[in-house]
């Protein structure tokens, strides 16, 4: 059934509090003006942005018409795909809040967190529906299934069953204001178990005008996410999204002739990629198509050497864009590739720690004393001077409220501000320079704090990554002995250990900050992140050290 309501525009870029807000306010605008221009792309097929408007509007009436009701929390296991967009759009049309949790995650972090989100409904494929019933995934509180895909006998509705129910009712009114929670959404779990961050509609709402202004998106344009999540604001920017058909939980094994062949076939103008995967595809070495304009890679700091690679492959006038920001708060600071190669990574390289630029328009940008304890109200002593490393801070109309059913954790995060506003605490160091550029310098979880000192694990790292043989390495502490773990590079995996420390040591006595680390140990691989294989485990490199070093 078409959506036959007028298209509303988004008065307010950043409604407030009542305000009506919804991303997908921006996607009817999209839709009344390009509506037979493609919005999903798929090896299944594809959706216009009209289809896939009408197909949102017709699942969250179903979803309603079935009993998952506003407001319900709903565990969303669905691959990438063209149910899976219909399905994510649906629910926020219908105020329904789903649940995204990376797949790929540890089996029993996957309980964890689907248990703290409280879910009252369960929408999966059925290999989802399968570890629900044999893990006992949402046991206590779930109440409405839905597959997507094949049911067997686990009762429930088929997808085809909810299209058909909200065939039947007229099209929704879309109401839903900032200040209601739109979805929980888990972190990667970096730093331990991922947490669900609470997405209100208003911060949703406003990522749209907020990434399109920062990085110059435009309606027309085509994108290649390798991150499905990131292709959610693809059809709010009016961009068509081609979803790449790769494992979404291991980038770094990307097939990079495939992600080459679309880039071809569809004339990508943009594609998003973590630095795991750009350095895979800088690495095959073939040339992108003359369409592309713009590469953006987030996730962990993107090595010069990559960014050099894949600068080369891609048009003379496209640039690569390493914004900063985290699940809590999107977009905060803005760098591209042409002043990282030309002024900041010969810093990074001498341990100035990693320029992630200026902070984006409309986010208010603080670096505060470090402190692990609580600050319930903000006061302006809280901030450090330029050139200090501190906390950063923001406040942005992204910038999430807290975590669900996490009070300790988002009491560490957040802080009161002087009219009631939330401020983010990042939980990365990082100070600004004279230009009022941010440098990067390491998670506050993971400084090293040692009897000379306090070390920064990316100040550190980066001076001792550039050794030919090396791939990258974790500074962690084992009381307070610094130890360095080093991850060769493949070609190197043969090296003499004895002489890459030799050199490692050679390159540390050239600087102040590295001269007192003297022990180095090797390791296989580094464990990382599901999400963007980019993000180092060092809460899991820290015991194994400890245990190689018999302490």
């Amino acid at each position: 059934m078409t959506v036959t309501a007028a298209p509303r525009s988004a008065e307010a870029r950043f409604p407030t509090g009542d305000a009506v807000a919804n991303i997908t306010l921006h996607l009817e605008e999209v839709a009344a003006n390009h509506p037979d221009r493609p919005a999903i792309i798929t090896t299944q097929g594809q959706l216009t942005f009209r289809e896939l408007l009408d197909a949102a509007d017709q699942i969250g009436r179903g979803l309603l018409a079935s009993g998952i009701e506003r407001g319900m929390h709903t565990v969303l296991l669905v691959s990438p795909g063209l149910d899976f967009f219909a399905l994510a759009f649906g629910m926020f049309r219908a105020g329904v809040v789903p649940v995204i949790i990376d797949p790929g995650i540890d089996r029993a972090a996957l309980k964890q967190c689907i248990a703290e989100s409280e879910p009252e409904a369960f929408i999966g494929v059925p290999r989802a529906h399968l570890g629900r019933i044999l893990f006992g995934w949402g046991r206590e509180t779930t109440r409405t299934l839905v597959t997507a895909g094949r049911r067997f006998g686990w009762g429930g509705y088929t997808l085809d069953q909810i299209k058909a129910a909200g065939a039947q009712r007229p099209p929704l009114t879309v109401d839903t204001r900032a200040n209601e929670t739109a979805a929980i959404v888990f972190t990667s779990g970096s730093t331990g178990i991922p947490k669900g961050v609470i997405y209100q509609h208003g911060n949703l709402h406003a990522q749209i005008p907020m990434l399109r202004e920062t990085y110059g998106f435009q309606p027309g344009e085509v994108d290649l996410p390798t991150f499905p999540m990131f292709a959610l604001f693809d059809p709010g920017l009016g961009m068509t999204s081609v979803i790449p058909d790769m494992d979404f939980t291991r980038p770094a094994d990307v097939d990079p002739e495939m992600i080459l062949d679309l880039a071809r076939r569809y004339e990508a103008t943009n594609m998003f990629g973590s630095p795991a995967l750009l350095n895979t595809v800088s690495r095959h070495g073939k040339a992108f198509p003359a369409s592309m304009k713009r590469v953006v890679s987030a996730g962990a700091p993107v090595p010069a050497e990559t960014l050099e690679r894949m600068q080369a492959i891609l048009p003379d006038d496209a640039r690569i864009w390493t914004p900063y920001g985290a699940t809590e708060a999107l977009p905060v600071a803005y760098i591209n590739s042409d002043a990282i190669l030309a002024e900041t990574a010969e810093k990074t390289r001498q341990g100035a720690g990693v320029c992630i630029g200026y902070p984006v328009e409309h986010a208010d940008v603080r670096v505060i004393t470090i402190t692990d304890e609580a600050i319930d109200v903000w006061d302006d002593s809280l901030e450090v001077p330029s050139g200090t490393v501190g906390e950063i801070t923001v406040f942005s109309p992204t910038s999430t409220v807290g975590y669900y059913n996490r009070d300790e954790k988002t009491r560490l995060a957040k802080i009161r501000g002087p009219q009631g506003e939330i401020i983010h605490r990042m939980g990365d160091l990082a100070y600004f320079d004279e230009q009022g550029r941010l440098w990067y310098c390491g998670r506050k979880s993971h400084r090293v704090q040692t009897a000379s000192g306090t070390l920064f694990t990316i100040q550190v790292e980066q001076v001792f990554n550039t050794h030919p043989a090396v791939y990258r390495t974790a500074l962690v502490g084992v009381g307070e002995t610094p130890v360095l773990l080093v991850e060769l590079e493949k070609h190197a995996a043969d090296a003499d250990r004895a002489m890459v420390i030799a050199g490692l040591e050679t390159i540390g006595a050239q600087h102040d900050h590295t001269r007192s680390i003297e022990t180095f140990l090797f390791h296989p691989g580094f464990p990382v992140d599901i999400r963007h294989n980019s993000k180092i485990f060092r809460e899991k490199l820290g015991p194994w050290a400890a245990e190689q070093l018999g302490r």
